[in-house]
């Protein structure tokens, strides 16, 4: 009976992932940004009645996973269980107890069966527009990035706050596309719920409580077990990466010990008067994603299989606090990783890729009719990314986004929500570090707009002047370069122009080569100049 118990309870284990997902997928089929329904920048997940994570969906980034699993507990903290009614929904953006900046928005609904909470869910995604100065890295603090939502209701009993549609409306560049992103997400928690509530009606489960012992008893021995089986010590790494108008430095120290894995991030720069900085909350996810990645890949995401991983960092630009400007957190963010993996290769030496672009290459453009002439305005969004380290049985990939794991848009879906044109959109020849394994290439985009019209830009690059490193004798990959068609040079950060008649010329950076190049197979060679990877110029 025993064993017929742990069957039922997997399969079970298996249909509430299947119910995360079907959430997921319900917030990309009805969200009015292209960085969700294109790209995917989103989370899903049910929880049970104290906050923990039960489980994730695949569909979404580590970075809203890992930081919306703590985030549920501030929901909790901040609202009564007796104000919790049936069709009640909560939000914010706060960066601090979501998910790292304003442009995330966390939706978290309680789900009841016969009057009894038996769960939560929760979302994330990242919305167009939050008004203040645009999603960019020219703020000073986290007042001038956008509107702020505190922790609230955005329906009780199933009726929407109305009042804060209306400020929405009021704040907002793109109240249409934001309002329904809201909306979206609302809709995505309904839908687990849902599905929660029909599944556990099919089998007769008044509660999920068996069935979360169940996901977290195998969780923890399972990461636990991995962690028994690493090097014990202490191993340090640090990197440097552009900043925005100086140089930042990112240390950490990664410690293995019984039953824990501790990242610390002592050593690393004070934080930037700029929007760079990182609240710890995102810091942590991306951190916690880089062990499990090496330690426990094919252990589910939970509360539990998350709990042996630990951050501690004293203030600084990976541990930033209120009212520090925080827009473009991703940047520092995605860099963790990289950083972490560096500290985890002494411990693990020969098993560690190289690093790679790692910060998405997004760009935020805002569109107008040249003076004089008619058009139309707008906010597009716009994803890129450039290449992977080499692994070490594998080459890099190409213009792949990790860690964050989010798509590129399709050119067809970003040129249909403002007037630009993308002339150009292919992968960087000879970008990837040379190495016994090749590091990914990055990408060139070219775009400009259309006729008649004009865009300022937000610029939210790295690696232009601190490309990724190789790993053990392999190369650095290509440093990013930003530029107009004419030549002229911009920065790699902040808020600048392109006037019309001109293009803008993104060369995304390649990543990092593993082993020394004079190892590499002659036939991998080959193949790398047949596909046009490398060129005789090299």
């Amino acid at each position: 009976m025993a064993g017929l118990s742990e069957i039922r309870m997997q399969v079970m284990w298996n249909r509430l992932i299947s119910v995360v997902e079907e959430q997921a997928l319900t917030l990309l089929r009805t969200a009015f940004s292209t960085s969700v329904r294109e790209a995917g920048d989103l989370s899903a997940g049910v929880f049970n009645p104290q906050g923990l994570m039960l489980a994730q969906a695949v569909t979404g980034t580590p970075g809203h996973v890992n930081t919306m699993a703590e985030a549920v507990l501030h929901f909790l903290n901040e609202i009564p269980r007796d104000e919790m009614f049936e069709g009640d929904c909560y939000v914010t953006n706060d960066p601090w107890k979501g998910t790292g900046h304003l442009h995330d928005i966390t939706m978290v609904a309680p789900s009841f069966k016969d009057g009894q909470l038996v769960a939560f869910f929760a979302c994330t995604a990242h919305v167009v527009d939050v008004g203040g100065r645009g999603f960019g890295a020219d703020g000073k603090s986290v007042y001038e990035e956008g509107i702020q939502i505190p922790i609230m209701k955005f329906a009780e009993r199933g009726k929407v706050n109305m009042d804060l549609i209306r400020l929405l409306r009021a704040n907002v560049r793109e109240p249409n596309q934001v309002v329904g992103d809201f909306y979206s997400l609302s809709a995505c928690n309904e839908v687990g719920h849902r599905r929660l509530i029909d599944m556990m009606a099919e089998v007769g489960m008044a509660d999920l409580d068996d069935l979360g012992e169940f996901i977290f008893s195998r969780s923890r021995t399972a990461t636990l077990e991995r962690i028994a089986a690493l090097p014990k010590g202490s191993w340090d790494n640090e990197m440097v990466v552009d900043g925005y108008d100086e140089p930042v430095k990112l240390a950490t120290v990664l410690s293995v010990k019984d039953g824990e894995v501790n990242v610390d991030f002592t050593g690393t720069d004070a934080p930037s008067k700029w929007g760079i900085n990182c609240p710890l909350i995102y810091s942590k996810a991306y951190a916690c994603y880089a062990v499990k990645c090496v330690v426990a890949p094919d252990i589910p995401n939970n509360s539990a299989s998350l709990e042996p991983f630990t951050v501690s960092s004293p203030v600084n630009i990976l541990n930033a606090e209120r009212p520090a400007p925080v827009s473009l957190r991703h940047v520092m963010g995605h860099m963790v990783p990289d950083l972490v993996l560096g500290a985890l290769a002494k411990a693990k030496p020969g098993e560690i890729m190289a690093e790679g672009a790692a910060a998405l290459w997004n760009i935020h453009i805002s569109v107008r009719p040249e003076v004089g002439k008619e058009g139309r305005r707008s906010e597009v969004l716009m994803f890129n990314s450039g290449g992977t380290g080499a692994r070490p049985g594998l080459d890099g990939l190409a213009a792949t986004a990790f860690p964050s794991g989010v798509h590129t848009m399709p050119i067809e879906a970003t040129e249909h929500t403002g007037p630009i044109v993308v002339w150009r959109k292919e992968l960087r020849p000879d970008s990837g570090g040379a190495g016994r394994l090749r590091g990914g290439l990055g990408q060139v985009i070219e775009i400009a707009p259309a006729e008649g019209h004009e865009f300022d830009f937000s610029a939210m690059f790295d690696r232009v002047n601190h490309p990724a490193r190789g790993r053990d004798g392999g190369d650095d990959g290509a440093a990013g370069v930003v530029e107009l068609d004419d030549g002229t040079k911009l920065r790699p950060k902040g808020w600048q122009h392109v006037p019309g008649g001109k293009r803008l010329i993104l060369k995304a950076p390649g990543g990092g080569g593993f082993g020394p190049a004079e190892e590499r197979d002659d036939e991998a060679r080959a193949d790398d100049r047949l596909k046009g990877y490398v060129t005789d110029k090299t």
